[in-house]
């Protein structure tokens, strides 16, 4: 999503020359947040319910799928594939995001454990997702609330794992994370809160997992939601911090180990690692769904608008030049958004609500339509709300209006 927005951005704003967008999987763009919702609920899962539409303007992308970058020389301007094909490049756009983390296990069975990030995971999935099966989810933040709701619609028995107290609660707090697990409970979902899974039971596929109080769960499906790690190691071996994900400046461009950026090199999406001037001077990787839109369209009219401005002096070069100068003055400080369905639960949030030290119910009942404000320092910082969705909405200006110090 992020690679297609850059390309889209990049055309938009005047870019002419050639692009080539690279990616591991075999399928052109398209949308994972229905993976875990509408479209793992369908009969089958397509390619076509989640594909994007492709703009003219970018029909002319040269799209290299199925075949994973695997190797970078930044100085030498090269990325190598798993095919053995090397690209040169002037600008380079990371916009290889994240994979689901995996456990190991003594018994590291295969079958019947899935996880949810790419189409043929949930392709993989959907086919277990049988009514009367028996699901684990591991995990309680919004994949593993989202699958298990999905699975009960499914009519699965569904039980979730979780470490934490209560689902979602590093995000959401308690008050507003205990009605959603109030209203899961009331669908049917199961909850085992403060234990983890340390291993799975079975011969040739998982029929079982155990916590680490002992006990067994009996399961036909184990679903692991426990995070994500960043797609960085075939940027290894290069002069680029990658510590976690790809750190960068303000504008997206990415951060040199020892100090300095790369002018041509930025990164996009759920891998940059930023700083927002809305909330505070720390970079953090955001893995909100609106971030690969706006990191995309920030960083393609960056680059469209610095080769409009090369060569001769023209208008149109030096309108690109103040368009440039301002964009680069403001810097990139989206008001991160998602959303979450589960059940009748539709919930939508603004700002970075993790960052919080304290949330306020503001309208509503919180076993109803609600909206909660979220605080850090006597500070707004986000928005939340169940239903209520034109309320929840009217906070993201409002919100980018006060720019945080």
């Amino acid at each position: 999503m992020a690679g297609l927005r850059t390309a889209e951005a990049l055309r938009r704003f005047g870019y002419s020359g050639p692009i080539t967008a690279i990616g591991d999987e075999k399928y052109a763009p398209y949308n994972r947040p229905p993976l875990t919702k509408e479209v793992l609920v369908s009969n089958e899962v397509t390619f076509e319910a989640v594909a994007f539409a492709q703009r003219a303007a970018t029909a002319d992308v040269n799209w290299v799928l199925g075949n994973k970058a695997v190797g970078a020389d930044l100085e030498a301007q090269t990325v190598t594939c798993a095919d053995g094909q090397v690209f040169a490049f002037s600008t380079l756009v990371v916009a290889t995001g994240l994979r689901p983390k995996r456990l190991t296990f003594d018994n590291d069975l295969a079958a019947g454990r899935h996880v949810i990030r790419s189409l043929d995971d949930a392709m993989a999935l959907r086919s277990e997702l049988k009514p009367n099966a028996k699901v684990v989810v591991l995990g309680a933040g919004f994949i593993g609330c989202e699958a298990a709701a999905t699975a009960k619609k499914l009519g699965c028995s569904v039980t979730v794992v979780a470490p934490s107290e209560l689902p979602i609660v590093r995000i959401l707090g308690r008050e507003l994370a205990a009605e959603i697990k109030r209203r899961q409970e009331a669908e049917g979902v199961e909850f085992v809160l403060g234990h983890n899974v340390t291993d799975l039971v079975g011969s040739s596929r998982v029929e079982a997992v155990r916590l680490d109080d002992g006990r067994e769960l009996v399961c036909d499906v184990f679903i692991e939601a426990i995070g994500s790690d960043c797609n960085t190691e075939w940027l290894a071996g290069n002069n680029i911090d990658i510590s976690n994900g790809v750190l960068t400046d303000n504008n997206l461009r990415a951060s040199k180990s020892d100090g300095g950026v790369w002018p041509n090199v930025f990164a996009v999406g759920d891998i940059a690692r930023f700083a927002n001037p809305l909330f505070d001077d720390k970079p953090r990787r955001v893995e909100h769904w609106n971030i690969p839109t706006e990191s995309g369209k920030h960083v393609g009219q960056i680059i469209a608008l610095e080769r409009l401005t090369t060569g001769e002096a023209s208008p149109e070069a030096s309108a690109a030049a103040a368009s440039l100068a301002a964009l680069l003055t403001a810097g990139f400080k989206p008001v991160p958004s998602f959303w979450s369905d589960q059940f009748d639960i539709h919930l939508l949030a603004f700002g970075l609500l993790s960052l919080a030290d304290e949330n306020r119910l503001v309208q509503g009942d919180i076993s109803g339509d609600c909206v909660f404000e979220y605080y850090r320092n006597g500070k707004i910082i986000g928005a939340a709300g169940i239903g209520m969705r034109s309320v929840v909405q009217g906070y993201r200006n409002a919100f980018s209006e006060k720019e945080q110090p």
